[in-house]
């Protein structure tokens, strides 16, 4: 199974007003948009629902991709989930299966996102077409 490596920077993330406080736990909705370099060339948009507590605690988001996997070109989706177990950070990637287009139809993967010390972001994703 191929693994595509690489980094992304964030352009944009706008959030919206919390939408729902309760008892020190709030829900937030975010756009983002990213510029995908190294395996993954292309951009993103991505629409996410975070859960804050003192802490940021976990999201879950969609994010449609366009760009090229190893050169192929076309688009996909993914689905995200994040959270925390004990403190540290988990980021996970599953390709929506169905959702491939142009030279990427039929791709179907899941990989994992790791932002380092310093704040930058890095994905691994193993897929196959």
């Amino acid at each position: 199974m191929p693994t595509a490596h690489g980094t992304f920077d964030i352009d944009r993330f706008d959030t919206e007003k919390p939408h729902d406080v309760h008892d020190g736990v709030t829900l937030t909705r975010a756009h983002i948009t990213k510029t995908f370099q190294g395996d993954l060339t292309g951009t993103s948009e991505t629409d996410i629902i975070m859960v804050h507590t003192q802490i940021p605690a976990a999201y879950a988001g969609i994010e449609r991709f366009e760009g090229a996997v190893h050169g192929r070109s076309g688009g996909f989706v993914l689905q995200h989930g994040a959270g925390s177990r004990s403190g540290d950070l988990w980021l996970t990637w599953k390709i929506v299966e169905t959702s491939g287009t142009g030279d990427l139809t039929g791709i179907r993967g899941e990989g994992q996102i790791v932002i380092g010390p310093d704040g930058t972001h890095s994905y691994t994703i193993d897929y196959e077409l």
